[in-house]
């Protein structure tokens, strides 16, 4: 870098009163420090030995740290700070060697303070692309090595934190009475079903769960099904969740359809087990609403029902998104504390679409962590996709979690993922959600692979309604 790239160009008053709205927007500033952030910030002081890692925002006058690795700092000022540097670029700031440049001794105070030899930052920005901050990594000696993959690395973990703030921002913008009332309008407008419908549909069983495989990637094996229930309506035929599960929990239907559905999975797991016992390590997961969570005997409920159907604790998986989480916090962490102690796998759906979604992390015991489909969608988009998934890869790898990739649909996603290292996914690609009856058939047959063909191979692509060949290399 040479010596005039540091110096810092005028702000524009109107560039600047811009990206100082777009900071209020998302209500960071002047909150306490988030340990959602904390991950991010540990992940990336681990990937790069690196002997600090901060993530800060700058309003007008300083730099205010909302997470910290290493060296504690609370507050540092943003005059001739190394975010005046990444503003003035915008972009990244790397400084391989700081004794190399002396004219950071007068023009930047923040790595003399921390003593640090080098450092590496990145822009966070906000929505419409304006930096609200960086995250930067500081290292007491001087690191030479930096590659442009490295600098890759780190600009998709301070992806991940822009995503994160995005969402934030989306969801103070949901609190305002503006964006609610197309909700209300939505839910006076709409005919059917009435409540009625949904209490009928439960006393007359019209209810059905499918399940969805969740395979081993490399192998193609079936670890997992997610049931899904469907409600097949004598006259309107197979509705999905999406169009009456809003309602039930509306109006509190949503309490006894969710006992239903535990209570059907448990039996359905109990069947699995007595056709063959290879079935013993398959695992089945539910899906958990808001007000489940709410419910103090959730940990009994789901005691009971093993108990009755002999299943082990491990063959449950429960799936819950941050929303089901977010109503009650207090009540959710003391049910997911007692439903950890009972031994089912926890799972977090969903995982990057809520900005707290971080925080989860350490606050409740998961085992798994579920990519969310909107970033697989995007994995052939560009390297910036790739590296926010790759990043969540890492983060469950340094969590001792397994990853799940949600939502494979198409052969490019499904060799990136593998690229990536991800061992698991689930989506349209790899297994439709079929009914309980074309899973037990299923899970008589070997695993379907590539190179394989014959009428064993033919009905596993019959059954998943998968594709018929996804490529070299892509079954051992």
């Amino acid at each position: 870098m040479s010596h005039a790239a540091l110096k810092i160009d005028p702000r524009e008053s109107q560039r600047e009163t811009a990206r100082l709205a777009a900071l209020h927007a998302i209500g960071i500033l002047d909150t306490p420090p988030e340990p959602a952030y904390d991950a991010i910030t540990r992940l990336v002081a681990n990937y790069f030995g690196a002997d600090s890692a901060v993530i800060a925002f700058a309003d007008e006058s300083r730099v205010w740290i909302k997470s910290f690795w290493g060296l504690h700092i609370d507050e540092l000022p943003r005059r001739n700070s190394i975010f005046d540097m990444v503003l003035a670029r915008d972009g990244p700031v790397v400084i391989p060697d700081v004794s190399k440049f002396p004219e950071l001794d007068g023009l930047l105070l923040s790595p003399r303070l921390l003593g640090a030899a080098f450092f590496a930052s990145v822009p966070l920005r906000s929505f419409d692309g304006k930096i609200l901050g960086g995250l930067t990594i500081f290292g007491r000696k001087p690191r030479q090595e930096w590659t442009p993959d490295d600098l890759h690395i780190l600009e998709s973990m301070a992806g991940v934190v822009s995503g994160q703030l995005k969402l934030r921002r989306t969801s103070n913008a949901s609190n305002g009475e503006s964006s609610r009332q197309p909700r209300v309008m939505e839910a006076a407008g709409r005919k059917w079903p009435h409540k009625s419908d949904l209490r009928r549909a439960l006393e007359q069983r019209q209810f059905v769960l499918h399940y969805q495989p969740v395979t081993n990637l490399s192998t193609r094996r079936i670890v997992a099904l997610e049931a899904l229930i469907r409600w097949k309506h004598p006259q309107r035929g197979l509705i999905p969740p999406m169009d009456f599960i809003p309602l039930a929990e509306e109006n509190g239907l949503i309490l006894p359809i969710g006992d239903w559905v535990l209570s059907e999975t448990c039996k359905q797991i109990r069947k699995w087990c007595s056709e063959d016992a290879r079935n013993s390590s398959l695992r089945v997961c539910v899906n958990l609403s808001a007000s489940q969570f709410s419910c103090e005997g959730l940990a009994d409920r789901i005691a009971a029902l093993l108990a009755e159907t002999g299943i082990s604790s491990c063959q449950l998986g429960l799936e819950m998104t941050e929303s089901s989480l977010i109503p009650n916090m207090g009540a959710a962490k003391k049910v997911v504390r007692n439903l950890h102690k009972l031994g089912v796998s926890l799972l977090l759906d969903d995982f990057g679409t809520g900005f707290s979604s971080l925080n989860y992390l350490h606050s409740f015991p998961f085992d798994v962590l579920k990519i969310d489909q909107s970033f697989v969608c995007r994995l052939s988009d560009g390297d910036q996709p790739l590296q926010i998934v790759r990043t969540i890869l890492e983060l469950g790898r340094a969590l001792g979690m397994d990853v799940v990739a949600e939502g494979i649909e198409t052969r490019e996603q499904y060799r990136l993922l593998r690229r990536l290292g991800c061992r698991f996914g689930q989506g349209l690609l790899l297994a439709r959600p079929m009914s309980a009856e074309d899973v037990t058939q299923l899970l008589r047959l070997p695993p379907r692979r590539a190179d394989c063909h014959g009428e064993s191979q033919s009905r596993w692509d019959a059954l998943c309604g998968a594709w018929r060949n996804l490529g070299p290399g892509s079954a051992p």
